[in-house]
């Protein structure tokens, strides 16, 4: 099924969140912050695996993802979808399904066995490849699957992430010349947050500050205060 509506950005944007925010995938403790693979501290910490388990969701958010490529990217940019291992997976075949597009999915490393294969399913020489994860940070899990597909002779100029945070900027995808597209960041669930009062003033201001400057705020409350990008 190809997606040919084409919603506001600021739209999608709050419908997101707001999703978000209904199914519970969202939560705030500055007091007892959460711990991040990558060593940050965060008071803010989100499951968009669970958008998989609400079809009325799934569905809507897969319009906007294949809304906002066919917009930004093109129509006809893509020879295949890739989802990396394991969130992204699920996401990759029902994009791929609203586009029309073959399906492969990326391990986080080769398997160690049989084919040693880190690529699972046809792809083609030169094939252009869109990597989607469910979220990402700063980028660096997105591109390790991203230098994989390369490796194995795909062409990787763009990711797609339902969920950015948007804290450290995009950077590491500009330095690895992949244009990144996403549907909402942090700064629309805090919105939906202060308009519906969901939090206390004070956990609200701490979502705000670990937003403006999240390394300093890690640093404050046991976490690393340099992150290499």
């Amino acid at each position: 099924m190809i997606q040919t509506t084409f919603p506001d950005r600021a739209v999608m944007a709050e419908l997101v969140a707001k999703m978000l925010w209904e199914i519970k995938a969202v939560h705030f403790n500055a007091g007892a912050p959460y711990k991040l693979s990558s060593g940050m501290a965060s008071p803010v910490y989100i499951d968009c695996r669970k958008l998989l388990s609400f079809p009325r969701i799934r569905s809507t958010v897969m319009d906007f993802a294949a809304s906002t490529l066919l917009r930004d990217a093109g129509f006809e940019q893509f020879d295949c979808i890739a989802g990396g291992e394991t969130a992204g997976i699920p996401f990759a075949a029902l994009l791929a399904d609203r586009l029309g597009l073959p399906m492969i999915y990326v391990r986080k490393q080769p398997k160690g066995h049989g084919r040693n294969a880190q690529i699972e399913g046809n792809m083609p020489e030169g094939s252009r490849v869109l990597v989607i994860e469910d979220l990402t940070t700063a980028g660096g899990s997105m591109f390790k699957f991203i230098d994989a597909v390369r490796a194995a002779g795909g062409v990787v100029d763009h990711g797609i992430a339902l969920f950015f945070y948007d804290i450290f900027g995009q950077q590491r995808f500009t330095d690895g010349k992949v244009r990144l597209h996403h549907i909402a960041t942090w700064r629309n669930v805090l919105a939906v947050a202060k308009a519906q009062k969901l939090f206390d003033g004070k956990t609200l201001e701490e979502v705000e500050a670990f937003l403006d400057a999240p390394l300093a705020w890690s640093g404050r409350n046991g976490g690393v205060s340099e992150l290499s990008l």
